[in-house]
């Protein structure tokens, strides 16, 4: 009898929580990416390196960003400090320093009052630039010299 009133009683606040969940869900703030991964491709030694990922709040509070993370110090992130009203968008630029050759994959993880954390993805690979061409002067060969 004692574990059959364990058990109603686990059974009850499982599902009390789950119904907290549902509802925080539904009236809370929520942030929706159009797109968390951009690749760059192959982009040359420092040229810009940023890109605007853009989203929206998708719920029924104003959103709250709190500071995004990144997954190293060559990735900077910048972020709208205002509230997002419901829906309204905004963007965050990420910016990468291409002043590093070689391959790269980074993150940036966004923190805000929606329920679950958002990470935006970034790769592509820093290429050195062309050598800049000299200027080859035309010759007329077999020509007949002109002298004054």
């Amino acid at each position: 009898m004692k574990k059959i009133g364990i058990l109603i009683l686990f059974a009850f606040f499982a599902l009390q929580m789950q119904a907290q969940q549902k509802t925080k869900n539904t009236l809370g703030a929520v942030l929706k990416f159009n797109k968390t991964t951009y690749n760059f491709g192959k982009i040359y030694y420092r040229s810009d390196g940023t890109y605007n990922f853009k989203f929206v709040n998708a719920g029924k509070e104003p959103l709250l960003l709190t500071r995004p993370r990144s997954s190293c110090g060559c990735t900077v992130p910048t972020w709208p400090k205002a509230p997002i009203l419901p829906g309204d968008s905004g963007t965050i630029n990420v910016a990468y320093n291409t002043n590093i050759l070689g391959e790269f994959n980074k993150t940036v993880t966004v923190y805000s009052n929606a329920p679950k954390p958002v990470v935006l993805h970034i790769h592509g690979k820093v290429i050195p630039r062309p050598k800049p061409m000299l200027p080859v002067k035309q010759t007329d060969k077999g020509g007949t010299p002109i002298s004054k």
